[in-house]
């Protein structure tokens, strides 16, 4: 009787366990089957850490963390963003992400030199990186694993080939972030096309003050006949300064927001060089799940470029759509 009641309690157990086992697959397979409906990926989480030289109020971040957090949603990623104008407060940045074990960063380095060590500690730790919109001429050496971004001397010459086909005399660059390398291959670009072009350094996050330095720039130097701004907010803040100065002076750009797609269409803004910030946010997150998961690596250890491409008059309403879902 002892022998046939130790039976029963096995068989009994037995059951339990295959219908915990049964139970506990059946909501894997469940919830896995609701990602794949999803269009999301089935494999593990990750944590990646997004980290950009963003100032605040600089819209065209937006369009780069959009993209990044599209990837994420799909890639079953966990995004964590973080931003910092100054190259050491983003560098610190960094090392938070690499004191946390992320399974990925993805980061800008507009600031090469005060990047680097982070960087490459963290490479060094084993974390993956991948580069976007800065660090075109260094992301190799660091050791990263992808770059999506544009490269800025050519967008510069591109878009100073076009100012002198238009009959630029005088191109004033306002670069609003010093020490950005990005930002001065821009103008430099533009200045080997238009010689005549000068270089006005404003500071990005004082808009009040870009204004009132832009307003007295136009009103001392009557010459200027293009303005080239490197971001969309300071084109929509170059329209007033046009006008307070009551200068004739054309506005184009770099880079766009739903605002100034607006702006195109009424002609206030003559074009924008667009670098596709969405996808440049995608791909930096997208390729640090294919390189986890797949071994993957994208560009055959070349960059992979977003841009540019130029968005006026002749092709602005085909991006005004997108733009005012937050992806151009």
């Amino acid at each position: 009787m002892r022998t046939t009641r130790l039976a029963a309690i096995a068989a009994v157990t037995a059951i339990g366990l295959a219908g915990c086992t049964s139970s506990s697959g059946g909501r894997a397979a469940e919830e896995a089957a609701k990602q794949a409906k999803a269009g999301r990926a089935t494999t593990p989480e990750m944590t990646v850490a997004l980290i950009t030289h963003s100032g605040p109020g600089d819209t065209f971040w937006d369009i780069v963390r959009k993209g990044a957090e599209d990837a994420a949603q799909k890639d079953n990623v966990r995004l964590e963003y973080a931003a910092d104008p100054d190259g050491a407060g983003q560098a610190n940045l960094v090392q938070q992400a690499i004191d946390k074990k992320v399974d990925g960063i993805a980061v800008t380095l507009s600031k090469p030199e005060a990047m680097k060590a982070n960087v490459e500690a963290a490479v060094k730790a084993g974390i993956p990186v991948t580069g976007l919109n800065g660090g075109l001429d260094v992301w190799k050496d660091y050791g990263l694993v992808g770059y999506f971004g544009q490269d800025e001397k050519i967008a510069g010459k591109e878009a100073g080939a076009r100012l002198a086909e238009e009959g630029a005399k005088k191109v004033l660059c306002v670069i609003h972030e010093q020490g950005n390398v990005g930002h001065e291959a821009r103008c430099a670009g533009v200045k080997e096309e238009v010689p005549s072009t000068e270089i006005l350094y404003v500071t990005g996050s004082d808009m009040p003050g870009v204004q009132s330095s832009l307003t007295s720039k136009l009103q001392q130097d009557k010459d200027i006949d293009n303005i080239l701004t490197l971001g969309g907010p300071f084109a929509m803040t170059a329209i007033k300064s046009t006008g307070d100065a009551g200068s004739k002076a054309r506005i184009v750009t770099f880079d766009t927001s739903t605002e100034l797609i607006q702006a195109i269409k009424d002609g206030s803004i003559a074009w924008a060089v667009d670098q596709q910030p969405y996808l440049q946010g995608y791909l930096a997150v997208d390729a640090l799940w294919l390189q986890k998961f797949n071994g993957n690596e994208i560009g055959g250890g070349q960059p992979v470029l977003t841009g540019p491409a130029f968005i006026d008059k002749t092709n602005v309403a085909s991006v005004e759509k997108y733009a005012k879902s937050g992806k151009r």
